[in-house]
């Protein structure tokens, strides 16, 4: 199974720290955050990867390379400016395949064992969602889980952690080259009754700002 980094994004809420450095590239606990990802897609059994870039890609492309220092085989796909979550993997498409693939967001940090990712079937649900408890800046949640169906409902909704399954059919309708957003496409298919889930109670930090990149990279370092 392959496996995207959606690593494209701008970090408005990080400037002026990612005026200079990509997000991706910015380090914690003496890392850059894509390296901790790919670290654990690799250990999670993922082997071949996708990245699409657009702020500053070349630095990214330049620190990774084709990944094999870091184990794995690494691809990129270019964006002249980002597509957007939908739109950034719709374009990726080619070199993703046919089959099912996990994609993770470039600047969560998650330990998250992927290998429970990778062995999952999708069966009949065009994605499988990994969720987590709201955290203080995000307090409203995204979606339900019941079990393992996940839903739209206003009440008792857990946080997207930005990393799960997709299958291709999920973007079939998101032309290529043009931004789409994955969250409209997650909601009409569970509402559709094709989205599964799980939640994850392990160590999760969406590193959305200065602060809590700095909150991460002190407990990083104690640890």
């Amino acid at each position: 199974m392959k496996a995207m980094i959606l690593a494209a994004g701008r970090g408005e809420r990080m400037r002026p720290l990612t005026d200079r450095v990509p997000k991706p590239l910015l380090e914690v606990g003496g890392k850059a955050l894509v390296v901790w990802l790919i670290e654990r897609l690799r250990a999670g059994g993922f082997r071949d990867l996708v990245l699409n870039h657009a702020h500053l890609g070349a630095a990214i492309v330049s620190a990774l390379g084709d990944g094999a220092a870091l184990g794995v085989a690494l691809r990129y796909s270019a964006e002249a400016a980002a597509l957007g979550t939908a739109g950034g993997i719709a374009q990726a498409l080619p070199l993703l395949g046919d089959a099912p693939f996990a994609a993770a967001n470039a600047d969560v940090y998650c330990e998250l064992d992927f290998a429970r990712l990778r062995s999952r079937p999708l069966g009949a649900a065009l994605a499988h969602l990994v969720l987590v408890d709201n955290p203080p800046h995000h307090p409203a949640g995204d979606f339900t889980l019941s079990g393992t169906q996940v839903g739209n409902a206003a009440a008792d909704r857990l946080t997207f952690a930005g990393i799960g399954l997709y299958a291709p059919e999920l973007f079939a309708g998101v032309p290529r080259g043009e931004r789409a957003e994955l969250a409209p496409l997650l909601r009409a298919a569970a509402d559709a009754g094709r989205v599964t889930g799980e939640r994850f109670a392990g160590r999760w930090v969406d590193v959305g700002t200065p602060q809590r990149l700095a909150a991460l990279d002190r407990a990083l370092a104690v640890q």
